[in-house]
C-alpha cells in the first residue's frame, strides 16, 4: 500500500437501534404483557462519510450518545449498518471493550493465543511474539494466573500488548487507554508513535481532547449521528469546545431568586442577638453589624443577565442591592473570586479604589464591571461584602454563590494572561 492510499472509506452509513421502554425477560412476561414489549427506533448514525489514509491518527470526537463508538463497531464488523458502505485494506486490530475475547477461567498466557488467533495469527506466529507481548504488558508474573483475578489495569495491559503485536494495518481504540497507571499509559502512547511512524492506520474514540490534540493528525467531531466538521486536530477540538461551552451557558437555569433573599432575611434573625450587642463571630458564613445590609448581589453577563456560567473574556458585572438600617460615615464595598477551597484569587474594594459612596440614601446599588474575564476555566465562588472606613464588617458574605467559568482556552492556571511570543 503506498503512503497516500486510503485504507478506510466510509460511504453514507446509517444505524438504528431498537430501544425497548420495559421489555419481558421471560416468554410468559412477554406474552402476558405485550404493551410491555413497546419501543421505540433510534436513528444513531444518519448517513456520515469520511475516509482514512495509510498512515493517518484520526480521533472520533462528540458528546455521549452522539455515534462515535458504533462507528468504530461497525470498522470492526462487530455489527454492521443499516445503509451505507464500509471498505477496509488490511488487517484490523482493535481496542474496543476491556477484556473482549478474553475468557475469564483461562489464564493470560492462554488468552494471548486465543485474543491472538482472532486478529488471524498463526500458533507459529503467537509462539515468535509470544515473550514480547508478555514483556509488554510487565505482567510476567501474573501471566499463568486466570485473568479473572485481574485488575482492570491489568486486563488493559493483556489487551493492549496483544493488539499492538499482531502486524495489523488498522488498529482501532475506544476509550480503552483511560484505565491503567499514567506510567503505562505513556509507554502505550509512545507505541503507538512508533506504529504510526511506520504506517499503522490509528483511529481513536477518546472524551480526551488533549490526546486527540496531540497525536492526531485529524478530527472528526461526530454530533446527533452527523458529521459536524473534519480536518486539522487542534481546529475541530477549539470548535467542539465553542459548540460544549455554548450549549452549557444556554441550558444553565436562572439562579434560584430566594437563594441570596431567603438567606438574607434568615441571616437577619440569626444574627440579631449579635447587632444588638455589638458582637460579630468572625467563623459564620455571614457576619457583621448589619448597619449596612447587603440585600442580594448579581452576576450579570454582557446582556444583562443574572446567570453563573461565564466564558474566559466575557465581560461581567457583580451588582450589589444594599439596604442602610443604621448610616455611617463611609461604605466600602467588596468582593472577591475564591476557589471551592477557599483560595483567594482576586479581591478588590472601593476604598482601595478610591470610589466614594454616597450615604445619605436609604437603598443602593453598588457595580463592578470587568470588561474582559481572566478567569480560566473551573468552578468558582464570589464573596461580597461591606464594611466601615475602619475595616469593621457590616455584612461580611462568605460563599455567596458558585459561578462556572468556560473556555476554549487551554492554558494551566487560574487566570488568563494577555501575551505574545517573539522568536
Amino acid at each position: 500500500m503506498t503512503k497516500n492510499e486510503t485504507v478506510i472509506d466510509v460511504k453514507n452509513i446509517t444505524k438504528k437501534f431498537k430501544i425497548y421502554m420495559d421489555k419481558g425477560s421471560q416468554l410468559k412476561e412477554r406474552l402476558l404483557f405485550r404493551k410491555r414489549n413497546r419501543y421505540e427506533e433510534r436513528e444513531v448514525l444518519k448517513g456520515i462519510s469520511f475516509q482514512v489514509r495509510k498512515g493517518e491518527a484520526v480521533g472520533l470526537i462528540g458528546h455521549n450518545g452522539c455515534g462515535k463508538s458504533t462507528t468504530l463497531k461497525l470498522l470492526t464488523k462487530i455489527m454492521y449498518p443499516d445503509s451505507g458502505e464500509i471498505t477496509m485494506k488490511g488487517r484490523i486490530s482493535s481496542l474496543i471493550e476491556l477484556g473482549a475475547g478474553f475468557h475469564p477461567d483461562m489464564s493470560g498466557r492462554e488468552n494471548i493465543y486465543t485474543n491472538a488467533s482472532i486478529f488471524g495469527l498463526t500458533k507459529k506466529e503467537i509462539d515468535a511474539r509470544l515473550d514480547e507481548i508478555i514483556a509488554f504488558s510487565e505482567l510476567e508474573e501474573f501471566i499463568d494466573n486466570p485473568v479473572r483475578t485481574y485488575s482492570s489495569g491489568m486486563y488493559m495491559r493483556l489487551a493492549f500488548s496483544v493488539a499492538i503485536n499482531v502486524d495489523a494495518d488498522i488498529l482501532l481504540i475506544d476509550e480503552i487507554l483511560a484505565v491503567g497507571d499514567t506510567n503505562f499509559q505513556t509507554k502505550c502512547f509512545n507505541r503507538l508513535r512508533e506504529l504510526k511512524a511506520k504506517g499503522m492506520t490509528i483511529i481513536i474514540v477518546t472524551h480526551d481532547l488533549a490526546t486527540i490534540e496531540k497525536f492526531c493528525d485529524r478530527s472528526v467531531w461526530i454530533n446527533n449521528g452527523l458529521i459536524v466538521r473534519e480536518g486539522r486536530s487542534d481546529e475541530v477540538v477549539d470548535a467542539y469546545l465553542n459548540f460544549m461551552n455554548q450549549k452549557k451557558v444556554e441550558s444553565e437555569p436562572a439562579p434560584p431568586k430566594e437563594s441570596s433573599e431567603s438567606v438574607a432575611e434568615e441571616s437577619k434573625h440569626e444574627n440579631h442577638e449579635t447587632n444588638d450587642s455589638n458582637e460579630i463571630d468572625y467563623s459564620a458564613n455571614r457576619f457583621g453589624l448589619k448597619y449596612v445590609e447587603i440585600k442580594k448581589a448579581e452576576m450579570l453577563n454582557s446582556e444583562n443577565k443574572d446567570v453563573r456560567i461565564f466564558r474566559t473574556g466575557d465581560r461581567l458585572s457583580v451588582k450589589i442591592h444594599y439596604h442602610v438600617n443604621k448610616p455611617i460615615d463611609e461604605y466600602v464595598f467588596g468582593f472577591g473570586f475564591y476557589t471551592l477551597e477557599g483560595e483567594c484569587l482576586y479581591g478588590n474594594n472601593t476604598q482601595i479604589d478610591r470610589i466614594k459612596i454616597n450615604t445619605e440614601n436609604t437603598d443602593g446599588i453598588v457595580s463592578v464591571i470587568i470588561g474582559k474575564l481572566p478567569l480560566l476555566a473551573g468552578k468558582y465562588v464570589l464573596n461580597v461584602a461591606v464594611v466601615d472606613s475602619d475595616g469593621t464588617p457590616m455584612d461580611f458574605y462568605r460563599n455567596y454563590c458558585e459561578f462556572e467559568v468556560v473556555s476554549e482556552k487551554r492554558n494551566m492556571g487560574y487566570f488568563s494572561i494577555e501575551h505574545e511570543w517573539r522568536i
